[in-house]
């Protein structure tokens, strides 16, 4: 239970100086805990994300490995939803079955031209772009809570430390006292946001570059994988005919 020694202690501390920090101190800081809570909730989310696609990669990339056709999973009607992966290889195999059949209804050709290859190339290239700007969405806003979340806290401690100044100068010619028990309420109010911007952006910087790190990781994976499919794709069905 709370003793009055320990809500002395409170009132002391941060409650004190919160009590201290000017109604502009106090929106700064308001607007950095909503700041916290989206950064949070920002690399909470792409964590898992991140997580559910690389192990959806790497079921996916066993069971593409193990198809004796380009075509078998396709054919299948598979669907795998959140797997980057798969998303590249069902848009590679839509393209070059496209380009091998003349008709929907008719059967797929033995091979198809270089150029209708290079079509087949560019919608991958297109898709895995496509996949890592999806992983890559939301992190804009760790980046502004790292850059920003400081500036705000600054912002809010030399506007509190001038209208403390202003108030002893008001004092001063008013033929008050001004010394360190005066100033250090409002100087230690002013401090306040300054710690709650590092509170936001310190956590935030960790969770960016975990993220980033884990992004790069499945960007070279995208690309690996597009140029294995583009090989498999060349290696099965590119020919020497005319553009089909």
């Amino acid at each position: 239970m709370w003793t009055a020694a320990t809500l002395a202690k409170l009132d002391i501390g941060a409650l004190y100086v919160w009590k201290q920090t000017t109604l502009e101190g106090k929106a700064i800081i308001l607007v950095l805990v909503v700041l916290s809570v989206f950064a949070w909730a920002v690399m909470a989310s792409k964590a898992m994300e991140m997580r559910r696609a690389r192990r959806l990669n790497d079921l996916f990339l066993g069971e593409f490995r193990g198809q004796k056709d380009v075509f078998a999973i396709f054919d299948r009607g598979v669907s795998v939803e959140g797997c980057p992966l798969f998303s590249v290889y069902q848009a590679g195999c839509a393209e070059l079955d496209r380009r091998l059949r003349p008709a929907p209804e008719l059967p797929r050709r033995e091979q198809v031209s270089l150029k209708a290859m290079e079509r087949v190339k560019r919608v991958i290239e297109r898709v895995v772009a496509e996949e890592s700007l999806r992983l890559e969405s939301g992190l804009i806003l760790l980046a502004l809570a790292v850059s920003g979340a400081p500036f705000l806290g600054l912002l809010g401690t030399v506007w509190g430390v001038m209208n403390t100044f202003s108030g002893v100068a008001q004092a001063v010619a008013a033929g008050n006292r001004a010394d360190l028990a005066a100033m250090a309420p409002g100087v230690s109010g002013a401090l306040l946001t300054t710690v709650a911007g590092l509170l936001v952006a310190i956590p935030s910087m960790f969770g960016y570059n975990w993220l980033v790190h884990h992004l790069r990781v499945h960007t070279v994976e995208l690309d690996n994988f597009a140029q294995e499919l583009v090989s498999e794709m060349e290696t099965e069905y590119l020919g020497e005919s005319e553009e089909l």
